[in-house]
């Protein structure tokens, strides 16, 4: 069995008000093109496949074409399941007409936790025939052989605050957190059991004895785990209130053989874990992220070494049914530049991308020591006839200069709400004994905010 595994695709974000609508097409046809090349089995996206929860026509006509045009490829399954930024009404109102397709949603923790485990097989799917065997089981004699290319997916999506946490009256922040770790830890240990089942039920029903092909189980979800990498700017806001809400490995059963993750944007394994890891986005969503390689993970459960760009083998202590784990590099589909500097450094960094015919988009901050009220003036003449574009200009110095008196300059782009909420505090001079509980109240109701589904009826 031979996946990849890709997530964080936010259809629809905008860069300073910028569509990338070129760039989303861009990655999917790429995508298309390499799961027929790499000969992929299966796709797993694991979460913010859509950047907003009411995404519009040209973002839901990029997601649905690409469906269809895999679910006629070699690629014969497909797992969706919903991020923090995903409506799960939304993804869910297709998901029989998708069935059909060989395309699977899973948009919100479900009331029988076996409806997010699903067997694939290169001979069929569950729906077709519920043991994703090859054989007419309506004989209860009868013994199943079960293809070479079979896996369970436990396809997981991200766990809501009200999903997984009973409100407790008068609790503090703590217990909150303490709560919600033990349901998302509990539905993980719910699904995965389920999944051993049925492997071992599988395994049972086996036409011989002889040893059987690996059944892998692949787990996919959608959270932060502690010590995950992040980048500023990068658009990955807090899933749950305080800290202790990024998960620790140890949340995750033992027996998993891949855990396909999605939320960070930064490619990374979790603990020193090849098998548990974040694939990242595929296109930067902000110039924090305009200098990372990103990729796609390949992972194959086969006995073959895989060829490619990137191949991380498993220690020598592994097991032969350990996959092998490829990270394959996604072309960049429109470059960004971040420019930080003095006016010299920036005019010469300038210079060199006309020289090279850059067609970036750019983000300067100006950091000089002198204020420079021109700024914008020597920019814009110095980029006159070429084909660079410039998205934000910071001039670190006034700002400085001007947040000391009236901030007239500042936009909110450059704030997130808790920005906001900062300036509010300070600027009813609210005492620092008080910020704490009062953060912490304001952040449980923005997730609250966040997380409603404005698709639901």
């Amino acid at each position: 069995m031979k996946i990849l595994h890709t997530s964080d695709w936010h259809l629809g974000r905008s860069l300073y008000g910028r569509k990338r609508y070129d760039e989303f097409a861009g990655f999917l046809d790429w995508l298309s093109f390499t799961i027929e090349e790499e000969g992929i089995d299966a796709l797993l996206i694991a979460g913010d496949v859509f950047d907003t929860s009411t995404p519009g026509n040209r973002a839901q006509e990029l997601y649905y074409r690409f469906l269809c045009r895999v679910s006629g490829s070699c690629c014969r399954h497909i797992v969706v399941i919903a991020g923090n930024h995903d409506s799960p009404s939304f993804l869910n109102a297709p998901k029989e007409l998708l069935r059909a397709l060989n395309v699977y949603v899973v948009g919100a923790m479900t009331e029988n936790p076996e409806d997010e485990v699903i067997v694939i097989s290169d001979a069929g799917s569950e729906d077709k025939d519920l043991h994703g065997g090859i054989q007419d089981t309506s004989d209860p004699g009868t013994k199943i052989s079960y293809p070479e290319k079979t896996a369970i997916i436990c396809a997981v999506p991200y766990l809501r605050d009200k999903d997984i946490r009973m409100v407790e009256p008068g609790e503090s922040i703590e217990d909150k957190n303490k709560r919600l770790v033990e349901g998302i830890k509990r539905h993980y240990a719910e699904v995965v059991a389920i999944a051993q089942q049925k492997r071992k039920a599988m395994l049972q029903e086996s036409k011989t004895n002889s040893p059987q092909p690996k059944i892998p189980i692949i787990v996919m979800g959608h959270l932060f785990t502690a010590g995950g990498k992040t980048i500023d700017g990068d658009g990955v806001r807090q899933l749950y209130v305080g800290s202790l809400a990024h998960v620790s490995e140890d949340v995750f059963p033992p027996s998993i053989d891949y855990l396909a993750l999605g939320h960070l944007h930064v490619p990374q394994c979790v603990g020193g874990n090849q098998h548990v890891r974040y694939c990242g986005s595929p296109i930067p969503m902000g110039f924090g992220e305009a200098s990372q390689q990103k990729s796609v993970v390949i992972v194959d459960f086969g006995p073959q070494i895989m060829q490619g760009d990137e191949l991380i083998k498993q220690d020598s202590q592994s097991k032969d049914h350990d996959p092998w784990i490829l990270l394959k590099k996604v072309p960049c589909f429109q470059r960004l530049d971040r420019i930080v500097g003095s006016a010299d450094d920036i005019l010469e960094r300038l210079q060199h991308l006309i020289q090279k015919e850059s067609r970036a988009w750019l983000e300067i901050e100006y950091t000089g020591s002198g204020i420079t009220g021109n700024l914008r003036e020597m920019i814009d003449e110095a980029i006159a006839d070429s084909s660079l574009e410039i998205c934000l200009i910071k001039n670190r110095r006034v700002v400085e200069q001007v947040i000391s008196t009236i901030e007239q300059n500042e936009t909110l782009d450059a704030l997130d709400a808790g920005d906001v909420f900062v300036r509010c505090l300070d600027t009813f001079d609210v005492p620092e004994e008080e910020r704490e509980d009062l953060t912490a109240s304001y952040n449980e109701i923005i997730n609250g905010l966040l997380e409603e589904d404005k698709n639901a009826e």
